[in-house]
């Protein structure tokens, strides 16, 4: 086997369901380690001290779109594309160019913010002058997280995940102890300097996870080094000059930062909208403020946690779609889209059924109050929605069009903003309304993404596999809802009858799609760990061909 041959293998080792699964996977443990952290901080500093830096960080993540957030994308597209061709010259040159311009972008927006910290103070953009502290200890994680995406976009263009969900848990493993270490070392000296603590830890959590890529980079080249890696084959066209790749590489990325732009200004917005016309309807400052607190601090962060899986499908998908379209190999495109479909839609649609049915016993369950069920049962079909948004939008990335699914970001906040303002106006509606306006906004985005990947791939939703998957999840709900409410009569314990309904569920559910043939062995083999162990079993039980 030639070393192009080798090399071609390793691009192939980990597939985009493989990829997706060990992000998810990664995704799960980063998740549960973040809510430790906010448990212990929260005791640390306290509620005050967590609203000076919470105060600081979305400043922070707003340097980070526009300096990083589409620049993985960007650089997976280019590099799945240069591999395509088994140009890894280019490949490299892409890489190499990247990491010079995010070094000179990571510095700016560093300074940018380490400097700009006392405008944001002295012009009432940041109310609490003691945040001042928290926006200055942030800004070294500006520059780390910045070439931290260079080498993840490398990496997600290799279609090898694992150095990304790696680095991912280091680098929350060491954001929780040094903002923990941090802020206890630094709270003697006032609240602000301890949520300044806390915030500085961002700084070497990233460069730790940069650490852990640096590593892998080390690792892949001492595996591959071979001087086949530096000939090009003789079809393709010269390398194109650094400014040709910086051009490319801004016109990718800039839509999707603009993308990630857009989410803390639909935020924004819903924030002024909302609480002010829940007055209209009838409610005082502090119930349209508690209300308000339901639905996007309560509800919204358990759909953005189903959706975990769908999110890194949407980035393993990218560079493979990218590869596929590279090659002109359409039937792969096609192939690799109605897998992600076919995927997404055997997590999100049980997800969906089962959320709207417990979603009270799980808002008395998680928060001690069963009034965010209202918001939440209305949000929970967004479930389903932002697993085909999640999906296409990585499939219109993947084929270079990084533009469409933010011109349809645009389009559906603007119809988000005005059904805030005249549902949520709605007495009888209240909060309520705000929630279908968030449904609307997701299933917008959603529809125009499909459509626009229907036009350029022929591809859409498998009509045939979703009424499949959609029987397997309608027989687990009616099992959820009568064993949840048996349960109930049984022991009167919520918590359990919740977590055995959901359980026993999920189980049923599991052994539908194996008898309706929901899942083919290919699926099954791709789970990381127990993949092919599990497959042969249902093999050799007579359930998986």
């Amino acid at each position: 086997m030639t070393t192009n041959q080798n090399l071609t293998h390793h691009t192939k080792k980990d597939n985009f369901l493989q990829g997706a699964f060990i992000l998810t996977i990664a995704g799960v443990i980063v998740k549960i380690i973040g809510s430790v952290n906010w448990i212990i901080l929260s005791r640390v500093i306290g509620g005050e001290g967590i609203g000076l830096y919470m105060m600081a960080f979305p400043i922070y993540l707003l340097a980070l779109s526009v300096s990083s957030a589409g620049v993985p994308v960007a650089i997976s597209i280019m590099t799945a594309e240069r591999l395509a061709l088994h140009d890894y010259l280019g490949a490299k040159k892409v890489f190499r160019t990247s990491l010079r311009l995010m070094f000179v972008t990571g510095v700016f927006f560093s300074i940018l913010l380490y400097f700009g910290a006392r405008w944001l103070v002295d012009f009432h953009i940041v109310r609490d002058a003691r945040a001042y502290y928290a926006i200055l200890a942030l800004a070294p994680a500006v520059f780390f997280v910045t070439i931290l995406a260079s080498y993840r976009g490398h990496f997600q263009g290799w279609q090898t995940m694992t150095p990304t969900a790696v680095s991912q848990i280091v680098e929350q493993l060491v954001r929780v102890a040094t903002m923990i270490i941090f802020a206890n070392l630094l709270l003697p000296r006032g609240l602000e300097f301890g949520a300044a603590g806390a915030s500085f830890g961002a700084a070497p959590a990233a460069a730790s996870g940069l650490l852990v890529l640096l590593w892998y980079s080390w690792k892949m080249r001492k595996k591959f080094k071979n001087a086949e890696l530096e000939a090009r084959p003789e079809n393709l066209p010269p390398l194109q000059s650094s400014m040709k790749i910086m051009k490319r590489m801004i016109n990718l990325a800039l839509p999707v930062s603009f993308a990630s732009i857009m989410l803390p200004i639909v935020s924004n917005l819903d924030l002024v909208i909302v609480p002010m016309r829940l007055e209209v309807a009838g409610y005082t400052v502090s119930q349209a403020t508690e209300l308000f607190g339901y639905l996007t601090g309560m509800a919204v962060p358990l759909i953005n946690l189903l959706t975990i899986l769908t999110a890194s499908l949407s980035t393993s998908l990218v560079p493979a779609i990218s590869e596929a379209a590279t090659l002109k190999e359409n039937s792969r495109i096609q192939q690799r889209i109605m897998a992600a479909m076919r995927l997404s839609n055997l997590i999100t649609i049980p997800g969906f059924i089962g959320l709207a049915l417990l979603a009270y016993p799980i808002s008395a369950m998680l928060y001690g109050t069963p009034k965010v069920g209202g918001p939440l049962e209305v949000l929970s079909i967004s479930v389903f929605l932002l697993g085909i948004h999640q999906v296409t939008t990585g499939v219109l990335q993947g084929l270079g069009h990084t533009y469409i699914p933010v011109i349809n970001m645009i389009l559906a906040a603007t119809m988000k903003v005005c059904l805030n303002w005249t549902l949520t106006a709605v007495p009888t509606l209240g909060i309520i309304g705000a929630s279908w306006a968030t449904v609307a906004d997701v299933g917008i985005a959603a529809v125009l993404n499909l459509i626009v990947v229907q036009h350029y791939t022929g591809c859409s939703i498998n009509i045939r596999d979703t009424k499949k998957i959609s029987l397997a999840a309608a027989i687990m709900g009616a099992i959820i809802y009568f064993g949840y409410s048996m349960m109930m009569q049984q022991c009167g314990n919520n918590i359990i009858a919740t977590l055995g309904a959901s359980f026993l569920g999920m189980v049923i559910y599991a052994i539908l799609l194996v008898v309706l043939k929901c899942v083919e062995h290919s699926d099954i083999e791709r789970m990381p760990v127990v993949g092919k162990k599990l497959a042969q079993v249902l093999v050799k039980a007579g359930l998986l061909r």
